[in-house]
This record gives C-alpha cells, structure tokens and sequence, in this order.
C-alpha cells in the first residue's frame, strides 16, 4: 500500500471514528429536535437516520465556522422540512390523483369531471407565468429548483410567483371565483 492509499485509510478511519462520536453525542438531541419541529411519530426514526445519512456525506466539509451543535441542527432543519414537504405531497397527491382507466360508478365519474372542470377554471385565472409556476409545483410535485431550472427562471422568482399564484387560488376559492358553466 502506498503512502496516500495509507493516508486516505486512516482518514477514512478517523472520519469513521469521528462520525460514530457525533451520532453517540447527538442522537438524542436530533431526535428531540426532528419530533419537535413537527415530524409524525411514526417517521421521526426515518427522518433521524436521513439528518445523520448527510452528516456522514458532509462531515468532511465541517469548517467551523458555527459550532457542531448550530450546524446539527441547521441539516436537521432542512431533512425535517424537505420530509413534511414530500409527505405533504404525498397526500395532495393521493387526493389529486385521479385514474381515468380505473373503474368508477358514473356518478363518481361525473364528479371526477367537475373536479377536474373546476381546478382548469380555476388555473385559468392565472397569468401563464404564475400558472406554470403553480401547476408544476402543486400538480407535478416538482422543488422549487427544478422549476426554476425547467423554466430558466431564478428559484426566488419561482417562490414570489408561487406565492402569487396561491394567493389567488385561495381568494377564487374564498369568493367562488373560477366555477366553469355547465
């Protein structure tokens, strides 16, 4: 074995060592932190092992600038918010689901067409921009960065645009805005 073969194992061991000290020092309070900020109990466990799953990745990038505990806690900030973001999701996208080719009694059918009637009236009240921006992020289910990649626009246009576009969903749906005639 060479020099920097040699090099390479042994920080390869002292990052092993490392990170087995951090997660005996801050299981605990990660976990704590997870379920506090709103996680279901059922999925602190998974969401624990993602914040230490990016620890292991970015250990090495630690520079020290915030203490340990700060930079903790900011990765499990983001794990724990990306993970409400996908389970939200998730359920938006069991009720927006609808299967065309699934069986469905006709009267099912019919309210399935009004839904659908409903939401293109609805989307209809929007400028393009806002609309791209709302259908790829509440129908498509896509991240703000993809948008703003997929659109070749900046990620802080996508959030003001997105933002907007709620806004007016929620007032059309408020006022009854938006109903398409029979």
């Amino acid at each position: 074995m060479g020099e920097a073969q040699a090099h390479a194992a042994d920080a390869g061991m002292i990052r092993r060592a490392q990170f087995a000290d951090i997660y005996a020092t801050y299981c605990p309070y990660v976990w704590r932190c997870v379920r506090r900020m709103g996680t279901a109990p059922e999925q602190v466990e998974d969401v624990v092992q993602d914040v230490f799953l990016v620890i292991s990745e970015r250990i090495h990038a630690f520079e020290g600038r915030a203490s340990l505990k700060t930079w903790i806690y900011a990765i499990t900030f983001r794990v724990a918010a990306e993970h409400r973001r996908k389970r939200h999701r998730n359920e938006r996208s069991k009720v927006l689901a609808w299967d065309p080719s699934a069986p469905v009694s006709a009267d099912e059918e019919v309210l399935a067409r009004q839904l659908a009637d409903r939401l293109h009236a609805l989307l209809d009240t929007l400028d393009m921009d806002q609309r791209a921006v709302f259908v790829l992020a509440e129908l498509e289910q896509l991240s703000g960065p993809e948008i703003a990649e997929i659109l070749g626009i900046k990620l802080n246009t996508v959030y003001s645009r997105l933002r907007l576009a709620r806004r007016r969903m929620d007032r059309e749906l408020a006022t009854g805005g938006g109903r398409s005639s029979p």
